[in-house]
């Protein structure tokens, strides 16, 4: 089978659609099936891209919105070549010209929202979400509309995305996403991370990793971190990311008025064994985030048998309270408060019990493994589910096996 994405961007600054679709791209290639991704960005630099499939720079895209007068033309003259094309992302000008190359054919199509429905959004950006409106109502409505299947990641994606916009009129799927677990000694890099901050040996670790954003919450963990665990003396809170908007010295500032800025460790941006050496070098991972699609860190630090705290908006909870691998709260100091006072109560017998969990969660719901055979299958039915290819060169099903 041959199949098209299309992404505005794979640059990896973009975050974490890029990263979903390396997986996906792997996914396939598992699957003996072609894959080549399209995207706004320029041929120059998608030339320096290391990614796992055939790339196409169809750019460069103007603007935020990533127009490029290249696109059309090689849409209408390739499209015909693959059996599926998924288009990723939601207002960006890839989504707009490919509905116009595919309106009229039979190939089926298909568009991952990766959470840009979500009604934070809306709420959090009202200027921002009427010119949105604008948009939807006049050209977007009619695309999802036409695209044969809608794709979210999880339940609750699926479930926020119909609150965004009236005349929402599609069909939808959820294909569950994906991650890989630790590919190092555990143990080897949790030994690692404690060399690189020795002041945290000894201590119980409360970790939050994510970039340093209003979104995540930050500053709710750390006045819930100041009125809860930081009364033991014990406890240390790591937070990990990048500083991407200089919001750090203010919650310096926060930590300083509360009197923990010597109970908090802040690490920077952290990769490879460092990170999985943090993760496992922790007890507990914390997330109250106002607005999260996925949070592919919680799913690493289930990975890593971390039991979990997070917020009710973090879009993965209900498979995570059904496990019971953590607690979720409101996205408020008192739900975050709430949860982390919990978790001070608990006995060692309980934590223990609760790492259990978390990592079943993982392996059940999240692991890569667990999840691309669900991948392979909902490509290869989106495939089938036109008469162009029902007759149509055999396609690999997911056993491997020639169908």
């Amino acid at each position: 089978m041959r199949i098209l994405h299309f992404i505005a961007s794979i640059d990896s600054a973009t975050g974490g659609p890029v990263e979903g679709l390396r997986q996906r791209c792997a996914i396939y290639k598992a699957g003996g099936h072609e894959v080549e991704v399209a995207s706004l960005d320029s041929p120059e630099f998608v030339k320096t891209c290391d990614f796992p499939a055939k790339l196409i720079g169809l750019g460069p895209g103007r603007g935020t919105y990533g127009y490029s007068p290249r696109a059309a033309p090689w849409l209408k003259a390739n499209v015909s070549r693959f059996d599926v094309v998924l288009i990723d992302g939601v207002w960006n000008y890839n989504t707009l010209v490919a509905h116009r190359a595919l309106a009229g054919t039979d190939i089926p199509w298909a568009i991952f929202t990766h959470g840009m429905l979500d009604p934070y959004f809306k709420k959090r950006f009202p200027l921002k979400h009427l010119k949105k409106a604008l948009y939807w109502h006049s050209r977007l409505s009619k695309v999802f509309r036409d695209a044969n299947e809608i794709l979210f990641t999880c339940e609750e994606e699926k479930i926020l995305a119909r609150q965004s916009f009236p005349r929402y009129k599609v069909n939808e799927v959820v294909v569950p996403y994906g991650t890989f677990g630790p590919d190092c000694d555990t143990a080897a890099a949790s030994e690692a991370f404690l060399s690189r901050w020795p002041e945290l040996r000894g201590k119980r670790l409360a970790i939050s990793l994510g970039r340093i954003h209003p979104k995540k919450g930050t500053n709710l963990l750390i006045q819930s971190f100041a009125d809860t665990l930081a009364k033991d003396g014990a406890w240390q809170l790591v937070l990990v990311g990048p500083d991407q908007i200089g919001w750090q010295k203010e919650l310096e500032a926060l930590a300083e008025r509360l009197g923990i800025a010597h109970r908090i460790t802040w690490t920077g941006s952290l990769a490879g064994t460092l990170k999985w050496g943090a993760f496992s070098a922790s007890e507990v991972f914390v997330l109250p985030s106002h607005q999260e699609n996925f949070g592919i860190v919680v799913a690493e630090a289930m990975a890593c048998s971390l039991p979990v705290l997070i917020s009710d908006k973090v879009n993965i909870w209900r498979e995570i309270d059904s496990y019971g691998a953590g607690f979720v709260g409101n996205d408020t100091l008192e739900g975050t408060t709430a949860s982390m006072c919990r978790w001070s109560q608990l006995a060692p017998d309980a934590i223990a019990a609760l790492r259990i969990r978390s990592k079943k969660c993982f392996n059940e719901m999240f692991d890569f493994n667990a999840t691309s055979r669900k991948v392979l299958e909902n490509v290869e039915k989106l495939a089938r589910s036109t008469p162009r290819y029902r007759t149509d060169v055999p396609m690999r099903a997911t056993n491997g096996t020639r169908v």
